[in-house]
């Protein structure tokens, strides 16, 4: 174990959470806040720790492991989270350090999940930070690092490939930096096209930053109580339409970028991805239609929903929980298939389904022709058995702390569709669940240790499960 190197780059984590701090401070001097000096405060703290560790006799050994990556991801974003909970605490906007933890790690992994009755009471730097974070998150805080660094050695690929989403990361370019640098490029573009949109549309500017992170990040955090619900249907369909835009793979951007259009339009994955979505709207409109009694108003909302749901942003315009059954399971349904790899989303992806969904048929095929040999492929090139073999264990280690999550959190004692969506929205990253954790609810009923089960949760989902789960099994810090 590489531990100076983890030690350095933790370092490196907190100076820049301090510097992602600055523009809350700025906003809380802006509006003349005094909460803006416990954003201040932990700027400090940051520094204080952060500078030491790096500077800190600098390692000698630049190359790492894939289990040293998987380590310093995890540990990352477990110091990450710590700090980034200490302004709520400080300022006193969220007192207890668990619920302070949640609303932070809810923050930096996109989920958007919220222990807060009522957001509008919170100081405008507050606000701001709570959905900084999910632009921080959304791409990555190690991918960000790796932009800026002048970092050198063979450790580059196994960061971005425990930070990044999917079954799989490539490389665009033959660097890792800079393919990490085009990531940010889009990722940048995109945020800014959104925020001009909503300008245009007369959204008052702290209104349309603060939303375009969320949208951004495919986080969902609101700064009004009713989510999305108070603003204009022409400002709804432009965060529906860059929630859906967040859910694509940055790879199929690149394509684009690269004037290679028609390939990009061919990629598997998204046709997948908008062919659920395209589908889960027509069934929820039709399923909806009579309770809004206009069909452009209930295609609307239904819209909105799915893409809130698929991208696992976790926005709303109404309140879906009071919806019929059947919308509610389609959406339910949608949480688990999550967006596109190699996207900002959460839950299982998109890809990974596409290629279960093809293992089923081969099987299916093996039984009917025992001596054909077939290969799965997604986009006419064939798919890696090592690449089926991580789908698979990734969904067993799934399943397996789902199960666990749930029976822990029915210790509370609440109905089962809360206690179900509940794991389900935290460990896809989603945000509401439904009935008493529904879009117009929230997390604070439920008890310190489900809370503290579901950060893990929210991590686990974020971090595709293994770089946090390394951190328990103790061969990972034994000497071989």
């Amino acid at each position: 174990m590489n531990y100076a190197m983890i030690r350095y780059i933790i370092g490196w984590i907190l100076n820049f959470e301090a510097a992602f701090m600055s523009p809350s401070f700025v906003v809380g001097l802006i509006y003349r806040e005094k909460s803006a000096w416990a954003i201040f405060a932990t700027m400090l703290l940051c520094l204080v720790i952060g500078v030491p560790m790096v500077l800190l006799k600098r390692p000698k050994q630049a190359v790492f492991y894939a289990k040293d990556g998987f380590v310093s991801v995890g540990l990352s974003w477990v110091a990450l989270s710590v700090m980034g909970a200490l302004p709520f605490v400080i300022s006193g906007s969220i007192p207890h350090p668990v619920d302070a933890l949640f609303e932070t790690v809810s923050g930096f992994t996109t989920t958007g999940s919220s222990i807060l009755s009522d957001v509008e009471a919170l100081p405008k730097c507050m606000l701001f930070w709570r959905s900084f974070t999910h632009w921080v998150g959304g791409m990555g805080v190690l991918v960000f690092m790796l932009t800026i660094l002048p970092m050198s050695g063979g450790y580059h690929m196994n960061l971005m490939r425990a930070e990044s989403p999917g079954p799989s990361v490539e490389r665009f370019v033959p660097t890792v930096k800079s393919t990490a640098k085009i990531l940010y490029g889009i990722y940048i573009c995109l945020s800014l096209l959104e925020l001009l949109l909503l300008l245009v549309g007369k959204m008052p500017m702290f209104d349309a930053l603060t939303l375009t992170f969320g949208t951004a990040g495919t986080g969902g955090f609101g700064i009004k109580n009713d989510s999305i619900g108070s603003y204009t249907t022409y400002q709804q369909t432009v965060i529906t339409i860059f929630m859906i835009l967040f859910g694509v793979n940055f790879n199929v951007y690149f394509l684009f970028l690269l004037k290679k259009i028609r390939q990009g339009l061919k990629n598997e994955e998204l046709r997948a991805y908008l062919g659920i979505i395209l589908g889960a709207i027509l069934l929820i409109t039709v399923n909806i239609a009579g309770k809004f009694g206009n069909p452009f108003l209930a295609f609307h909302h239904a819209a909105f929903q799915v893409g809130s749901i698929i991208t696992t942003t976790g926005y709303s315009t109404v309140d879906f929980n009071t919806w019929p059954t059947f919308s509610k399971t389609v959406l339910v349904l949608l949480m688990f298939i999550g967006a596109s790899a190699g996207s900002t989303g959460g839950g299982i992806k998109v890809s990974r389904i596409v290629i279960l969904a093809k293992s089923v048929k081969k099987e299916l095929k093996q039984y009917l022709h025992p001596h054909s040999i077939s290969k799965i492929k997604m986009d006419g090139k064939p798919v890696e058995h090592e690449v089926v073999r991580s789908i698979n264990v990734f969904l067993i280690a799934y399943l397996l702390i789902y199960a666990v999550s749930i029976l822990i959190v029915s210790l509370d004692n609440f109905d089962f569709t809360t206690t179900f969506t509940s794991v389900a929205a935290t460990i896809n990253n989603i945000g509401p669940g439904l009935d008493l954790v529904g879009p117009a609810a929230n997390f604070g009923i439920l008890s310190v240790p489900s809370k503290l089960v579901l950060i893990f949760d929210m991590l686990a989902g974020r971090l595709e499960i293994f770089p946090l789960l390394l951190l328990f099994v103790p061969d990972t810090w034994r000497k071989f």
